[in-house]
This record gives structure tokens, sequence and C-alpha cells, in this order.
């Protein structure tokens, strides 16, 4: 038995194995575009921070290489 599911046309539940089916291929292929769309942000946001993440590696980096340059000039 399946039972359409409110406010998402083309949605149906089916109420033996509670699985989610969608009727409408075009919905579907929506519902998967957004979904991929949704994983390529992830993806790119990951990519963001990692770069931050050697960006700041490398600051410190540079930073302490000044500090000893400094030293070196001062001593």
């Amino acid at each position: 038995m399946r039972k359409k599911i409110r406010e998402h046309d083309g949605w149906f539940k089916d109420m033996v194995s509670g699985t989610i089916d969608c009727g409408d291929t075009s919905e579907y292929s929506k519902y998967m575009k957004s979904v991929k769309a949704d994983e390529k942000k992830r993806l790119e946001m990951e990519a963001l921070q990692n770069d931050v993440s050697g960006l700041k590696s490398e600051m410190s980096e540079i930073k302490s290489l000044l500090l000893t340059l400094v030293q070196n000039q001062k001593g």
C-alpha cells in the first residue's frame, strides 16, 4: 500500500517497507540534481578549509623564519 506524501507531489511512502518512492521521473531528476549540488558545495567547502589550514601553517613557518632572522641580526 502506498500513501501520497503531503506537500511533495509525485512522492509516495510504501506503508509496508517504509521506503519513500518517487513516481515522477522529472521530480526525481530535480531531487538528484540538488543532492549533487549539495555534495559539490560540501566538497568545495572541505577544499577551502584544507587551503586555509595550509595557509595558516605556511604563515606560522614564515613568522618563525622572520623571528629567527631578526634574532640573528640583533645578536
